[in-house]
């Protein structure tokens, strides 16, 4: 069943006592409602609108119901040519093979010791950048601070 409930929100004195509204659907109806399909677009986006679908039709992705720390120590565990196939999936998991925490992850998962003044340099130029400096460039930078 699909449940979907709303409250009128408005500073009129008629919509103070207004209760909340509320729609319920079994899948099949809601598959077959273009209208309450066009205004669950309208309000929550396409987004969502194709996840309630794919749910009323037993699609279940398991992966969008993981927490991204879950996802990220995950991903912290695959080849680099693995990440960057996974980055173009989807805007989820790009946004999460760049950011600073998997590759911060990365970092100390293939390094003995981080120096503070290492950890300050990443904390400046991002964990990734870092990651992908050869060793000649992380001493001239080193040096220069």
């Amino acid at each position: 069943m699909v449940i979907f409930r709303w409250w009128k929100i408005s500073l009129r004195s008629e919509y103070r006592s207004t209760k909340p509204g509320e729609a319920k659907e079994i899948h099949e109806d809601f598959l077959e409602n273009l209208h309450l399909q066009g205004q669950t677009a309208l309000i929550f986006g396409t987004r969502i609108l194709n996840y309630v679908i794919n749910l009323c039709e037993g699609k279940f992705d398991f992966l969008e119901r993981l927490s991204d720390n879950l996802l990220l120590n995950i991903i912290s565990y695959l080849d680099l040519e693995d990440i960057a196939r996974l980055s173009q999936t989807s805007h989820r998991f790009a946004k999460l093979c760049m950011s600073d925490k998997l590759w911060e992850q990365i970092v100390q998962s293939t390094c003995h010791t981080i120096t503070p003044d290492v950890r300050a340099l990443a904390e400046d130029t991002g964990w990734r950048q870092l990651f992908f400096t050869n060793k000649l460039q992380l001493q001239r930078q080193l040096r220069k601070r």
